[in-house]
């Protein structure tokens, strides 16, 4: 996991907002963080958090770094809902968190890190961004993101996770503590064709909740039962 330097800040370049340290050199995020200068953010939340991820994309495309779109945003790619939730992830090899840590300092973002020892955090035009290297409790591999289709993100080109894998990582998090299939059932309806379900119901294993939800799509006709498919 990239760890905070917090001994000198990057100069600031233009355009971009400055990099906010904080008290002890630890750094985290600005509840006020300025925005590029020129740049009027839209009003809309989810466009806005499109702006972020597009220009995030465009900081890690640059740079050669290997990652994947995920979450809300992915889904938005591959045709789902305009929906989008509460920030925009991305997913990197835990190896190269840290050089992707450095990129996104160097383009003036706040990069912080929680509490959580899985992902790294981020500030992007005042939306949250999550670097993450780990889902559901596996490593991001090198196989995950050779599998990611290019894909238009509001006119911006770059890598998404494909549909199984997307899938698999919100299925294959559940358990009796994080359990919200109602968050989870519009993606599975708006993607089931696009997803290899035997292999997501492969991957997930026999473990409780994932099961109770291929239970769920089923009854709800989203996908076939599993003795009914090829």
């Amino acid at each position: 996991m990239a760890r905070n330097e917090g001994d000198a800040a990057p100069a600031r370049r233009a355009g971009l907002p400055d990099l906010r340290l904080a008290p002890g050199g630890a750094e985290q995020p600005s509840p006020h963080e300025p925005q590029p200068k020129g740049q009027t953010l839209p009003r809309d939340r989810n466009q806005a958090i499109l702006e972020a991820a597009k220009q995030v994309g465009a900081f890690l495309k640059k740079k050669g770094h290997a990652f994947a779109l995920a979450g809300s945003v992915a889904v938005y790619a591959h045709g789902g809902s305009e929906n989008l939730q509460h920030d925009a992830d991305f997913c990197v090899r835990p190896e190269d968190a840290e050089a992707v840590a450095d990129t996104l300092r160097e383009g003036g973002l706040t990069v912080y890190t929680p509490p959580e020892d899985w992902l790294l955090k981020a500030k992007c035009f005042d939306q949250d961004i999550d670097i993450i290297f780990e889902l559901a409790h596996q490593p991001v591999s090198p196989a995950m993101l050779n599998r990611a289709e290019e894909l238009s993100v509001d006119s911006v080109h770059m890598p998404v996770l494909a549909p199984t894998d997307l899938l698999w990582s919100l299925i294959a998090a559940f358990s009796e503590h994080h359990c919200d299939f109602g968050a989870v059932l519009p993606i599975a309806r708006a993607l089931r064709e696009k997803v290899d379900w035997d292999r997501v119901r492969h991957a997930c294993g026999d473990e409780p909740m994932p099961a109770a939800f291929f239970f769920l799509l089923e009854r709800l006709n989203v996908i076939a039962p599993q003795e009914e498919q090829p």
